[in-house]
Order: C-alpha cells, then sequence, then structure tokens
C-alpha cells in the first residue's frame, strides 16, 4: 500500500512541476535565452518538484518488493 501512495505522490509532484515549467516558457517570449529560462526553473523549487516526483516513481516502479509479504505491484 505504501508503494501506491508514494506512486501517486510522485505523479502529483511531477504534474505540479512540470505545470510550473511549461507556465514558465512563457518567459521566452519576454526575451529571455534558452539558457536563462533553464537557469531560471533550475532555481525554483516547484520546478524541482518535477524531478523529484520522477525520481519517486521512477524508485516505486523499479525497486521489487520481495522482502515485503504483501500485495505486489
Amino acid at each position: 500500500m505504501a508503494r501506491v501512495f508514494f506512486f501517486l505522490l510522485g505523479f502529483g509532484l511531477m504534474v505540479i512541476g512540470f505545470t510550473y515549467i511549461i507556465t514558465y516558457l512563457n518567459l521566452l517570449s519576454f526575451g529571455y535565452t534558452f539558457i536563462e529560462y533553464l537557469l531560471f526553473i533550475s532555481k525554483r523549487l516547484e520546478c524541482l518538484f518535477a524531478l523529484i516526483g520522477f525520481l519517486m516513481v521512477s524508485f516505486v516502479i523499479f525497486l521489487d518488493g520481495r522482502g515485503y509479504h504483501g500485495l505486489y505491484l
């Protein structure tokens, strides 16, 4: 059950993070270069949620639960 929770939490963080990353693409129309855009989003916590969520989902999917005697996903 914990794996499902962490999967859904990671998925939610990815949605939040990628939403902000796409929203901040508007900075390119204001004259920011692509490198400045990447530096800007790398410093924003809400954009880092995408990376944190991706890592959480990846760990839940790729790590096996053989030590746990419950429902395997």
